[in-house]
């Protein structure tokens, strides 16, 4: 089944594949690595190997026992591009998700290279969203890579943000999500990285989403930007 969730920019998770490994300075206090090893602890047989890679063929069959229409984040727990998927199980993927189309699928990468290598082998479905993770101007060449390929819907979750995103070019983007890191160790978010990011989404008609300020306690700072709260989500593909 499908897992609700309190991901403020979604409503439930699907995970047909667990386990990653770090690949860029935002993933030093990845949240689903430590869930994951939390419910390896518990004895979760889905997370008997911990934070590695592993797919989970037995789940694809579930998108066909939803009937509320919804958005799905697949893989909260892993990333469906990373090297360890085989292409074969990604596009197994990727055929599921268009089968469905009353369900928005948001699928999340920080690995857009390898997105962009497989693009044409996959099934664009227009209810399949693709967003690449950004968490400071070093890595802002991933939006390039998602510009290139077919996907209806493409966004950026910019999160955890840890520096200022100045030159951030939106042309071909349909949706900018932003915040901050929450949990042990978090890195400060700083209001006016946000507040330069909300900006050029409204110069450039683009909805914005602000997830939250985050930090070790991430309720009591909230999400309220400048007086209320961002909400957006982006226009339906036609």
């Amino acid at each position: 089944m499908a897992i609700s969730s309190k991901i403020e920019w979604t409503e439930v998770t699907w995970n047909p594949v667990t386990g990653c490994t770090k690949i860029s300075h935002g993933c030093k206090n990845c949240y689903a690595e430590r869930l994951a090893k939390r419910l390896q602890a518990m004895g979760v047989q889905k997370y008997r190997m911990g934070f590695e890679v592993a797919l989970h063929p037995e789940v694809l069959g579930q998108p066909a026992h939803w009937h509320k229409p919804r958005h799905v984040f697949v893989n909260s727990m892993s990333d469906l591009f990373h090297q360890a998927v085989p292409t074969e199980y990604v596009q197994a993927v990727f055929n599921v998700m268009s089968k469905y189309p009353q369900h928005k699928f948001q699928v999340l990468t920080k690995r857009p290279a390898r997105v962009r290598h497989l693009h044409r082998e996959l099934e664009w479905a227009p209810n399949i969203w693709l967003g690449v993770s950004i968490e400071s101007e070093r890595w802002t060449d991933r939006l390039i890579h998602i510009k290139e390929t077919d996907a209806a819907v493409k966004f950026l979750s910019l999160e955890p943000l840890l520096g200022p995103l100045p030159n951030l070019d939106l042309s071909g983007i349909d949706w900018v999500i932003v915040g901050g890191e929450s949990g042990p160790g978090a890195r400060p978010l700083h209001p006016e990285w946000v507040r330069e990011i909300r900006d050029n989404c409204v110069r450039n008609d683009v909805p914005f989403f602000f997830k939250q300020w985050g930090g070790v306690f991430k309720k009591r700072t909230g999400r309220t930007l400048d007086g209320r709260t961002w909400d957006e989500m982006p226009k339906p593909a036609e």
